[in-house]
């Protein structure tokens, strides 16, 4: 197991010290226009994501957007219109230095997530960003270095840590129920171009920001890296190996990032892992495929089904809690559901950064786990882009401690 990072126990809400320090440098100066015990959270970006995390913490009690920034005014505008926020900031900085936000949540193009990570974490501001969670190996350190200098949580978008459906499939897996797992197959599969309405053509690389190397890492950054972050979390371990190919095949609109990639891991186990994202097909869209000497279990965003290797399968309930459906289930060449919520979790993530600030629960999805598949990204980028079988060995360690 590897070490996590200590954090002091914050206390509830009422009981900051004078000047408020346990709970972030604004936490008791904040508090004007908010209830004693809420959470101000400035939201940095206020593109698609942005806008959806907006509407989910309106829905969680002790919790309030307070300020909101984007570069882009009419985009900006919109989103403080939805969410009745008076305050809206061009520049991040300035949101920063704002004495109502206690948080901050980063959904800004990838390439930005470190230099804003590590400007909040000095302003005093507990940080939930959004995966991938840094772009660049140095810099990833660069933004674990920021956060060890402090008490603050920092929280990582892969929100499946906060699933009832992933957890329980990572307890299955990891109780030996389907045998030895020598193999995942994970696919996240589109039809279409991935690119956004432009109003105007000056707002191009900043609305389409996926499309371009400057800012994006496009689709392992984009959609492959909860995948691998899956992987890494349920096997507590990372690749020694990776390699892949892909490019710009299909749509010729100027773009910089690939249209399509294919991955492989290499783990020093012996495990291996496959990820595979497209643009011009979307059938079975998102699926993690994790096949094991006795069974397989296959995910998808919401369902997860175990297929016995043979068929009657065990009659031990432990995937749906009644043998007798298990075991029918499998007599018929279907799988037996995993019996779970799955909802999506970005809700339960927001939900677990608010009980880490206040409460002083663990992070779920913390920033060890991020910033390992962080760096799993680049060197999927470098092996996409450069070729050949990038090792694990030939990049700097992550220090955390």
């Amino acid at each position: 197991m590897r070490d996590k990072i200590d954090r002091r126990k914050f206390v509830k809400a009422g009981a900051v010290t004078a000047g408020g320090m346990l709970l972030g440098a604004n936490y008791a100066t904040g508090m004007f226009g908010r209830k004693p015990d809420e959470v101000g959270v400035g939201v940095i970006g206020t593109g698609d994501r942005g806008t959806g995390i907006i509407h989910l913490i309106g829905e969680i009690e002790g919790v309030k957007v307070t300020a909101c920034s984007d570069l882009i005014p009419f985009r900006l505008e919109a989103a403080c219109q939805k969410a009745q926020v008076k305050k809206s900031y061009e520049d991040y900085r300035e949101l920063l230095e704002d004495k109502s936000v206690d948080a901050v949540v980063i959904t800004t193009p990838f390439s930005t997530h470190g230099e804003i990570a590590i400007a909040a974490l000095a302003a005093g501001k507990h940080v939930y960003c959004e995966k991938t969670m840094v772009k660049g190996v140095s810099e990833t350190q660069a933004v674990i270095d920021a956060a060890k200098r402090t008490d603050l949580v920092f929280q990582t978008g892969h929100q499946y840590h906060s699933s009832p459906l992933y957890n329980r499939a990572r307890e299955i897996i990891q109780s030996g129920y389907i045998g030895e797992v020598t193999a995942y197959e994970c696919q996240w599969n589109r039809n279409g171009d991935w690119r956004r309405p432009v109003p105007d053509l000056k707002w191009e690389r900043l609305i389409n920001w996926r499309m371009y190397r400057e800012f994006s890492g496009g689709l392992p950054a984009e959609l492959m890296s909860h995948q691998i972050d899956f992987v890494n979390w349920v096997s507590e371990s990372h690749p020694d190996k990776i390699t892949g190919f892909g490019g710009i095949d299909h749509w010729k609109d100027g773009r910089e990032t690939f249209d399509n990639a294919h991955v492989l891991f290499r783990y020093p186990s012996g495990l291996n892992a496959s990820f595979t994202c497209t643009t011009t097909n979307g059938y079975e869209d998102y699926q993690i495929k994790v096949l094991g000497s006795e069974a397989t279990l296959i995910l998808d965003y919401t369902a997860g089904k175990i297929y016995h290797e043979k068929r009657g399968g065990k009659a031990t309930g432990v995937v749906d809690g009644v043998s007798g459906a298990t075991i029918q289930a499998w007599q018929e060449g279907k799988g037996a559901p995993i019996d779970a919520p799955g909802n999506d979790p970005t809700i339960d993530a927001l939900r677990q950064f608010h009980k880490s600030i206040v409460d002083g629960d663990a992070v779920i999805s913390d920033i060890q786990t991020g910033a390992t598949t962080a760096k799993c990204v680049q060197i999927v980028l470098d092996a996409l882009h450069e070729g050949g079988v990038r090792q694990w060995s030939d990049y700097p360690e992550l220090n955390f401690k």
